[in-house]
């Protein structure tokens, strides 16, 4: 009889035990808390509706015999195991209110994909302001944690009237092109359903991936019917050229150009066309049973495994209060499988906390700041101020920077749980190298190349912010989630008043002046950043590709996971790795 046993079992099959039980007492303190995020779960969730409205009505839609981008969304992905992405951003805040365009993780058929799709509901899926910064994003998560990338397009082309926000530059919407050629070159499939008329540069859209699936209705072609011939530009319209223009248009009857018939019959570049649009949609599905995926027992180091603690505690163990400490353990023990941690040095760089645990049954790497005052640290403070958690010193940068590396020759994929404040400072923190180490931890991340997902849980505050995998410029970053408490911004709004204006109130003081209005103006910058600082305008602005209610933190972390061990590009034999060893000793 053969015996089986999942990779270095002595190791992984069981970790140590993290996190207890809340009592009574934090059960009712954290009664406060709920009600503040859900204070703030409402905001977001009444953003999310207003983007999933904009355009005309679903029903006018469907009243045409089509289906919306979420109705095919629906149809199309595994039950349970969408997890959006980009849903409020909008960085021009331009007039349709979101970027006409849908995206995010899901499974077809078993198998994670990126999805993205136009919001044919939005001027027909026009290219708009913002769109193709949104469509960088989702690919470079196609890119990043190479698996594939399915498209729903149905793209009328520019919004001719406000070309100058889309057409040119460097990162316009004629990029995704080249990005889908990248993909291409790079081995990762892109599958395509089209829908609908799209000319021009939807035409690029829908031509451009690896396998196109059309509806019987589509067409895909450089120029639309719409495009009347025959017109001699003059630089203006006058009234003989607008009648010209009238009877032009009157008389056009002219077939829209690369219909199904030109495109299966004629030039064969349709795989497929299908009479129902989900039709279309079961070819996706074939097609994705066909994409390269390694059975998950290949990588999994034991079954997987739901916290043993309530996942909705973290709503009442993580304080809106800023400024309020918590037990990091407590919310790893209540995202992480079987709430188990192999932790790494946990006596040296006290204000982070690094390890091994389980995701779905898939060994992942956690890195996240430990919170509250830690005496006797730093030791380069000689006792003049202690440690404060969610601040870096000197042994935390080090030890990440370690760990880093030796996640990157495990092949172990990074979750980073950011509530950070910043990097110590001052000329004992200077003498003690941290602004070097903090540009070591980028460099660390930067000599790898493992995907990460960052979790910005509270507060994401100067350079500590971009050094926990911050997306800035990120190779690694497959995507960053915030939570109804997340606050980004440089610095605390009244740290910022106080840094600009207090030169300025001194001077007011010296003088004899009134300090009044410069206190206004104070409370004006502090209002300012909270403003500047909501989750939902971080979203809007892109400084987190989605806000994810504590409650759904885990189900990303299992998308991340399973995604990253579907098809990687480099292997490290379990039985290999090194990290589980220099944890053990």
């Amino acid at each position: 009889m053969a015996r089986k046993q999942t990779p270095l079992r002595p190791y992984f099959e069981k970790m140590s035990d993290i996190g207890k039980e809340l009592s009574e007492a934090e059960v009712k303190r954290g009664a406060k808390n709920l009600e503040a995020v859900a204070e703030q779960e409402a905001l977001i969730k009444a953003e999310e509706t207003r983007v999933h409205e904009a355009g005309i009505p679903a029903e006018r839609v469907r009243s045409r015999g089509s289906m919306t981008i979420y109705d095919r969304l629906d149809y199309m992905v595994d039950a349970g195991t969408w997890q959006p992405l980009h849903s409020l951003y909008n960085p021009t805040e331009n007039e349709e209110g979101c970027t006409g365009v849908v995206s995010g993780m899901g499974k077809i058929e078993g198998r994670w994909a990126v999805i993205i799709g136009f919001d044919n509901k939005v001027m027909a899926g026009a290219w708009i302001a913002g769109q193709a910064e949104n469509i960088l994003m989702i690919t470079d998560l196609a890119k990043r944690l190479n698996i594939p990338l399915v498209w729903l397009t149905n793209c009328s082309g520019v919004k001719l009237m406000e070309q100058e926000t889309v057409y040119a530059g460097r990162r316009s919407s004629g990029a995704p092109f080249f990005r889908h050629a990248e993909l291409n070159k790079l081995g990762i499939p892109i599958l395509n359903a089209i829908y609908g008329t799209n000319p021009a540069g939807g035409g690029y859209q829908g031509i451009s991936p690896t396998i196109l699936l059309a509806h019987e209705g589509a067409n895909i072609a450089v120029g639309g019917a719409g495009i009347v011939g025959g017109m001699n530009p003059k630089g203006e319209i006058d009234l003989e050229g607008a009648r010209a223009l009238i009877e032009g248009t009157k008389s056009f009857h002219g077939k829209t150009p690369g219909r199904a018939e030109t495109h299966f019959d004629a030039t064969a570049y349709f795989r497929e066309v299908h009479e129902t649009e989900e039709g279309v949609l079961d070819g996706i599905k074939d097609y994705m049973r066909m994409m390269p995926a390694f059975d998950a027992a290949m990588f999994r180091v034991a079954e997987p495994a739901q916290p043993k603690y309530p996942l909705e505690d973290i709503t009442l163990i993580l304080p809106a209060n800023q400024k309020r400490p918590y037990d990091a353990m407590q919310i790893l023990a209540r995202l992480m499988d079987n709430s188990e941690f192999m932790e790494y040095r946990p006596d040296y760089g006290p204000e982070v906390f690094t390890g091994i645990a389980k995701m779905d049954g898939f060994p992942v790497a956690v890195i996240g700041n430990n919170q509250g005052i830690i005496a006797d640290y730093p030791d380069y403070a000689d006792g003049e101020y202690p440690g404060v958690g969610g601040k870096h010193y000197r042994q935390g940068l080090i030890k990440q920077s370690e760990f880093v590396t030796l996640c990157g020759r495990d092949n172990l994929p990074i979750i980073w749980l950011q509530d950070t404040t910043g990097i110590d400072v001052g000329d004992a923190a200077e003498e003690a190298e941290l602004l070097a180490l903090g540009q070591s931890l980028v460099y660390s991340i930067e000599q790898t190349d493992i995907p990460m997902m960052c979790v910005i849980l509270r507060k994401g505050q100067a350079a500590a912010h971009y050094i926990m995998c911050g997306p800035q410029a990120n190779n690694n970053n497959a995507f960053t989630l915030g939570t109804p408490l997340t606050e980004i911004c440089v610095m605390h709004g009244e740290t910022a008043a106080a840094a600009s204006y207090a030169r300025r109130l001194v001077k007011e003081d010296d003088e004899g002046r009134d300090i009044q209005p410069v206190v206004d103006k104070m409370n004006q910058m502090i209002d300012d950043y909270r403003a500047k600082s909501e989750p939902a305008y971080g979203a809007k602005m892109g400084f987190v590709d989605e806000i994810v209610s504590l409650s759904r933190l885990r189900g990303y972390m299992e998308a991340f996971a399973g995604a990253n061990y579907q098809n990687p590009k480099s292997i490290t034999p379990v039985h290999q790795m090194l990290l589980p060893r220099a944890i053990r000793g």
